[in-house]
């Protein structure tokens, strides 16, 4: 099966904004559909290079979550390009979870997940 995404962007339009901080798995709805980040979680690493890192836009269901196709590993500068509001957060420690915050006070506020 080959893949026929469509990325939000292609490698040569990608801009050094955060260099170094390895890999992370990021939802189709912010790398093909370009919707910001809603949701972004650091977890335990589960390979070598992965920065733990998980985003999500917000609106992804049960069922679009529980497939693995809806999903890419991408370095998370990819994810920055995206969306750079996720940069200050970036150094956060496993265990870190972060929403967009609804009443647009903060980008982004602390929540337990």
């Amino acid at each position: 099966m080959t893949d026929e995404r469509k990325f939000r962007f292609t490698d040569d339009q990608i801009k050094p904004l955060a260099l170094g901080h390895g890999i992370c798995c990021a939802s189709d709805m912010i790398t093909v559909d370009g919707l910001k980040v809603g949701f972004l979680c650091r977890m335990e690493p589960e390979f070598e290079g992965d920065s733990g890192w998980r985003f999500l836009a917000g609106y992804e269901t049960d069922e679009y979550l529980a497939n693995r196709d809806n999903f890419t590993s991408f370095d998370v500068n990819w994810i920055v390009n995206c969306d750079p509001q996720i940069l200050p957060y970036l150094n956060k420690p496993v265990g870190s979870a972060y929403g967009r915050d609804p009443t647009k006070r903060k980008i982004f506020m602390k929540i337990d997940y």
